[in-house]
């Protein structure tokens, strides 16, 4: 394992964020030769000079301890347990977000995309998973995209792929990950054989399609994650909330 002092970091995510040493010397409001000392290694940065750096980078809170720690200084940034006691008004919230958005399903999941919590609405669909794939942790690309789980139920499984290939590429992009990256070698690199997106007309947004039964389900979702994290784990996860994109879909989780 290749380790990198704090300089040579905050210049990868420098290039990372498409930026030059004036562009960040602005932002951060230092002087573009305060920076380059600081990347060259010839200037020790504060802790405080680290994180007004890394807050123009938009560095991901885990990132920041990184930055951190290889300037020999302390974290800054706690990752408590989900269900920790420092959470239970975070927690408190996601779970009345959940319970709110019922009769319709909403799950929660971290930046590997492990589901860690949904709503009721959720359970029936679960019935046509097989049993090894909700064994904790349970993934949700996974669970969308293996035959034995959801993706039997997907009409337009070529457009789902494709979403979950372009939200994970921009994670990856915006902040490396190897579990993540392999997640995304394992089961969305892109395969010769592999059917293009059909990309089904729609008025507003591109809804996912389930047969269930004689239904057939359209549904489109939305991403709500927390401000103003101060937490790693808060900043990490995010509530994905499935709507119906006509009646017919309505009437089904209504009934």
């Amino acid at each position: 394992m290749i380790v990198y002092a704090v300089g040579e970091l905050l210049r990868q995510w420098r290039k990372r964020r498409g930026l030059s040493q004036l562009d960040l010397a602005i932002a951060a409001d230092v002087s573009a030769r305060h920076v380059s000392l600081v990347e060259t290694g010839k200037s020790t940065p504060s802790p405080d000079m680290i994180l007004r750096l890394a807050e123009q980078l938009h560095v991901p809170l885990r990132d920041r301890n990184h930055l951190l720690l290889a300037a020999g200084f302390a974290p800054r940034y706690a990752q408590r347990p989900l269900d920790d006691a420092a959470l239970s008004g975070a927690l408190g919230a996601v779970r009345r977000v959940l319970r709110a958005h019922e009769p319709y399903p909403a799950i929660v999941f971290d930046r590997r995309w492990n589901i860690l919590l949904t709503n009721r609405a959720v359970d029936p669909f679960f019935a046509y998973v097989a049993p090894d794939l909700l064994r904790p942790p349970v993934n949700l690309v996974r669970l969308g995209l293996d035959p034995r789980g959801l993706a039997s139920l997907v009409v337009n499984l070529a457009d789902v792929r494709a979403v979950f290939r372009s939200r994970i590429s921009r994670q990856l992009a915006a902040a490396p990950d190897a579990a993540l990256a392999a997640l995304y070698e394992e089961l969305l690199s892109p395969q010769p054989e592999e059917p293009t997106s059909d990309r089904l007309d729609a008025d507003v947004v591109l809804p996912m399609i389930l047969r269930v039964g004689d239904r057939e389900l359209r549904l489109f979702s939305t991403i709500t994650t927390f401000g103003t994290p101060t937490d790693i784990t808060i900043e990490e996860i995010a509530v994905e909330s499935y709507y119906p994109a006509d009646a017919e879909s309505a009437a089904y989780f209504t009934r």
